[in-house]
């Protein structure tokens, strides 16, 4: 049985009246195609890797990773059972093979050292620090040594411009949620929670702020990355 939501869980949109509204919405203000093609090429996923998205939300990135390297093994993973129903949904329709599956990032349901690449986009900002905390412990847990975790969310501004735009995000998402974003807070958390090479691999400018890309490498058995 999966763990239930926290109390103060929140969909993507944070009301689920918005649901049908999210994938319009992130193409139109948020350069989809451009920071998850981004994403999909810093993971740099090879035929064979096991790839878990970590809030695949309604399973855009899970799919175009799937299409450009079709001999992955794909999961995705959410809480939202709307989300998932749309992913499924848009995944049939195109004919991609990808495990989608209700879960907490918190309490991801895989064994240990079961991917090769964890992926995630816009999910971080969503979670409380104690939830941040116990999601990067259930990456570093399910991810094989030498494997990769490559994250896109809300970065540090890059420019006064960028704070600005960020506000009615976190007036919507709530302070509490996003100040370790607005912070740069990300790297700090990924290293205390045993992720070695962490970087952050550039950003980009969209009309919410700066879209921050991360990437953390957990050590193989014999110390190397």
């Amino acid at each position: 049985m999966m763990p239930k939501a926290s109390s103060d869980y929140l969909p993507a949109l944070r009301f689920s009246v918005l649901t049908p509204f999210y994938d319009p919405l992130v193409a139109l203000t948020l350069r989809e195609r451009t920071f998850k093609h981004e994403l999909r090429r810093q993971a740099d996923v090879e035929p064979g890797h096991a790839v878990l998205d970590v809030g695949c939300g309604t399973g855009t990135l899970a799919i175009w990773m799937k299409q450009a390297c079709p001999a992955i093994a794909m999961t995705g993973i959410d809480a939202d059972p709307a989300m998932l129903v749309r992913a499924k949904g848009k995944a049939e329709r195109i004919g991609v093979d990808i495990a989608f599956e209700q879960g907490l990032s918190s309490h991801l349901p895989h064994a240990d050292r079961t991917f090769d690449r964890i992926v995630s986009s816009l999910f971080f900002h969503h979670l409380a620090r104690v939830e941040t905390e116990k999601t990067i412990a259930e990456m570093f847990r399910v991810l094989k040594p030498g494997g990769l975790l490559c994250v896109a969310d809300w970065g540090k501004p890059t420019n006064v411009l960028m704070r600005l735009l960020f506000w009615p995000v976190q007036l919507f998402d709530g302070f509490s949620r996003t100040q370790d974003n607005v912070a740069g807070l990300l790297p700090q958390l990924f290293r205390q929670g045993g992720f070695t090479e962490v970087a952050v691999q550039g950003s980009l400018a969209t009309v919410h702020g700066s879209l921050a890309f991360y990437r953390a490498a957990k050590l193989s058995a014999d110390g190397d990355g």
